[in-house]
Formats: C-alpha cells, structure tokens, sequence
C-alpha cells in the first residue's frame, strides 16, 4: 500500500478540492457550486497543507495565518474513505510545522466535529463570534 504525503508545496485544482470537500462533511457548508468563490478561497489562502494518497487529494488543512502569533484553520477535510487514520491530527502537525513554534492555532469546529478537537488538545473558547451577511 501506497504512504500519504503531506504536502505545503502544491496547491490541488479546483476539481481536485471540490471532490475532497464532497467526499467529507464539509462540502454542504461550502460554496462548491459558486467555482469562482471557491477558487478565490484556495486562492487566497496563504498556508495550504495538503494530503495525498498517490495522486488523489484526501485531505487539506486550508489557513490564513501571520505564522507568527496566529493562524485561523479555516478548513480541515478528510476524504471519508480515509477518517479515523490520523491524517487530520497529522495535517495539523504540519500547520504548525509551518509557522513558528509560538503561532496558535485558532478554529471554528463544524457541528459533527466538535467533540473531535478537545481529544487531540485543542481548548474549547466560550466567545467566539460570526458576523456573516444574509
């Protein structure tokens, strides 16, 4: 069998990242079928780690981060065929194997993975708020 690699190097096509954000909980709180969006979002995103199993995309760590004080996961998909291996736990190492050793990570968790975060050391924040245009 065929070992992940982790990636910060490479950022997936469009195609690519809309089939892993179908294949995990995240896709029906994204705007896959808004393209150009999505694609400004990858776009935009100035820390990408990527998971890949061959040539498939099965996993993403999607950031905005100073990679010094703070970085914002503002995505972390795992392909569904490939849950419950470490690869989440494994894309976080990377995020903070690319910014400094002080840099935080700050997250909004997704409903069916709230309880996920606080097992792998994550401190829950009681004042968090979202300010989103209807």
């Amino acid at each position: 069998m065929s070992r992940i690699i982790y990636r910060s190097d490479v950022k997936p096509t469009l195609e690519q990242a809309i089939t892993l954000y179908r294949h995990c909980s995240l896709g029906e709180r994204h705007p896959l079928m808004d393209t150009i969006r999505f694609q400004a979002m990858l776009d935009n995103t100035n820390l990408l780690i990527t998971a890949w199993h061959d040539n498939k995309l099965i996993g993403i760590a999607r950031c905005l981060t100073d990679f010094v004080y703070i970085t914002y996961l503002a995505d972390l998909a795992v392909d569904e065929d490939y849950q419950q291996q470490g690869i989440g736990k494994q894309l976080i190492k990377e995020v903070k194997n690319n910014t400094d050793k002080a840099c935080s990570i700050t997250l909004l968790a997704a409903p069916q993975t709230v309880d996920y975060y606080g097992h792998i050391g994550f401190n829950a924040h009681p004042s968090a708020w979202i300010l989103k245009e209807n």
